[in-house]
């Protein structure tokens, strides 16, 4: 068996293994690229009309929601532009519960009370992630399908690789006039070149949340040869009376106000035990994730308390530091703006018909053999007997 005969049987017989997962973890991220904007579009209650008065603070959105949504954990208050609705975010490990609460930051109307449960890019994402398989379960299946995904394109681009010139000119465009078994192939061979060389950025990417092995890995060589500080959060001092009325969370929001003149939003997060910081998620962009600065303040004395993990100040990090909280922007490709997520889309749903294009090249060359083998034998012919060794 040559070279490339044992990399087209690998490339085969991962190809049929991983298929069904490949499928849908792309066409749910397909599905998933645009869902920002798709929301901004369809949901009337992110939006509010600017007043000119000033915003309630975070501790009045806190009491709203939490007459709203009884008994529950209020995880976060986030500000967003002018003119959008505050978020209050509701979130809780054990038991499991996930809110978005759209409040008018100037009147304290709550706009929507939204369990994320029942939300449809919820559960495209948890397709994404976890096959809406139980976590433990889905989880590692998706991240070894996306590791074989990895060795499918690199073998794929092996077998891609033209012979010579004159193949070469095969390689690179789509034959729409030929028979549909021919304009298969071309879809199968040409568009997975195309794709190559952004759907293994965004294999990398997934992998770093599939494997802990991968992320240790991927940053040891991003940092050259250093480990990752993990996140933590900093705990605060000894309880003590406050000397004013005003609830320290409000005085941190202020605070941010006067600091970060030009943030798009303003993320508060109260403290959830006696021993919790304060913390502070500031950005000058909404769009990507990666620039928020995370900020850490005692929240009996409201001193800043510093960390060193990559979830600090953003002016503290290193490249490898700033690369791992680029991850989710990369992946999803906002971190090229709306190019990206075009480029993300397409390389996306391009991915998801590589299982289908591939399956019907091998069902009509399986049917092909059987075919030839089945003829019968003339003066000038010989039954065909095919190879197994």
């Amino acid at each position: 068996m040559t070279f490339k005969k044992a990399i087209g049987k690998i490339h085969l017989w991962l190809g049929l293994t991983s298929g069904l997962v490949v499928f849908i973890v792309s066409i749910t991220g397909c599905i998933y690229a645009f869902q920002s904007e798709i929301q901004d579009l369809t949901q009337s209650y992110r939006y509010v009309e600017i007043q000119n008065k000033p915003m309630l603070p975070p501790s009045a959105i806190k009491a709203i929601v939490e007459k709203a949504v009884p008994n529950k954990n209020i995880h976060s208050v986030t500000y967003e532009r002018p003119g959008r609705a505050a978020i209050a975010t509701i979130y809780h490990y054990e038991p499991t519960y996930y809110y978005l609460v759209y409040v008018n930051p100037y009147t304290g109307e709550v706009l929507k009370a939204k369990n994320m449960d029942e939300d449809f890019f919820r559960f495209i994402l948890d397709g994404h992630f976890y096959l809406w398989l139980p976590d433990e379960i889905g989880q590692p299946v998706v991240a070894s399908a996306t590791l074989i995904f990895v060795v499918l394109m690199i073998s794929g681009l092996i077998l891609w690789w033209p012979k010579n010139k004159s193949a070469a000119k095969q390689r690179f465009s789509i034959k729409w006039n030929a028979k549909w078994r021919r304009v298969n192939y071309d879809l199968h061979n040409v568009l997975g070149f195309y794709m190559t060389w952004v759907t293994i950025i965004l294999a990398v990417t997934g992998l770093v949340w599939g494997f802990q092995w991968f992320a240790k890995a991927y940053y040891f060589t991003l940092s050259g040869g250093k480990e990752e500080k993990l996140y933590y959060e900093p705990e605060s001092g000894k309880p003590m009376a406050s000397t004013t009325a005003e609830p320290a969370i409000d005085r941190i929001w202020k605070k941010m106000i006067i600091e970060t003149p030009g943030a798009a939003t303003i993320e508060v997060h109260p403290p959830e035990t006696a021993k919790s910081t304060i913390v502070t998620a500031t950005t000058t962009d909404a769009d990507v994730y990666w620039k928020h600065d995370y900020r850490y303040f005692d929240q009996y004395t409201l001193k800043e308390v510093s960390v060193t993990s990559t979830y600090g100040r953003l002016k503290d990090l290193s490249g490898a530091d700033k690369i791992m909280r680029m991850n989710y922007d990369i992946h999803v490709g906002a971190i090229f703006g709306l190019a990206g997520k075009i480029l993300a889309f397409c390389a996306s749903l391009i991915a998801a018909s590589l299982p289908i294009t591939g399956i019907y090249i091998w069902w009509g060359r399986r049917k092909k053999a059987a075919k030839v083998v089945a003829k019968p034998a003339t003066s000038n012919s010989q039954v065909f007997k095919p190879k197994y060794s």
